[in-house]
């Protein structure tokens, strides 16, 4: 019975000296590991970004088109790294859209703003979201997609108290929403509330400009 009891006492020893010795060292390991990945996912969407803002600036369209190819390797990079951060689908969206890939833009922005990853979107990059998707399903077929880009443009409105450009983007947007679907009087209130958030909004004054004459 004394042999049993000391081999317990020796198993329950060897099992403390492992949670003390092993699992903290298995612990830092993680969290070393985890740390080296977000760094390493950072360096590449900052590669990115820089890419992307040169991409758009770029008066040639083949120069453009090459950074924005070279920018999509780095958010490739950052995603296999980081496949549940919404961010490289953000980025991947842009370059494709400055590739002239809308279809393919479009399913990324869907990606990003899809549970869970949505919930790691501050509400102002929420909000830029939507209002691109919107644009994005306009622009790939407006016939089809316009009521969807209604929603997403009626939410961002809803949710956010910003009052920047974006906002009025998404007023002018839904005007020509609105307007495409025959709602004349909705049409012209987001309109007017565009002008209210910029007076001098060119996309505003055409749209109601039209209206007038409809």
């Amino acid at each position: 019975m004394e042999i049993f009891l000391q081999a317990a006492i020796l198993l329950l020893t060897l099992a403390i000296l492992f949670a003390i010795r092993y699992v903290p060292k298995q612990t830092g390991t993680k969290h070393r590991t985890d740390h080296r990945g977000a760094t390493q996912t950072q360096r590449h969407l900052t590669r990115a970004t820089y890419l992307l803002s040169r991409a758009k600036s770029n008066p040639h369209e083949d120069q453009s088109q090459t950074l924005a190819k070279t920018a999509m390797t780095e958010i490739e990079k950052a995603l296999s790294l980081s496949p549940k951060d919404p961010t490289p689908h953000l980025l991947k969206s842009l370059a494709l859209d400055l590739l002239d890939h809308k279809g393919s833009a479009l399913r990324s922005l869907d990606l990003a703003l899809a549970s869970p990853r949505v919930k790691s979107l501050s509400e102002r990059e929420r909000v830029e979201a939507m209002v691109r998707r919107a644009e994005l399903k306009l622009a790939v077929n407006k016939r089809r997609r316009v009521d969807s880009a209604v929603r997403d443009l009626e939410e961002a409105v809803r949710m956010s108290d910003q009052q920047g450009a974006i906002i009025t983007k998404a007023f002018c947007l839904l005007g020509e929403c609105y307007e495409f679907k025959g709602m004349k009087e909705e049409a012209r209130n987001a309109l007017q509330e565009a002008l209210k958030l910029e007076p001098g909004s060119s996309v505003a004054h055409q749209g109601l400009g039209r209206l007038s004459l409809s």
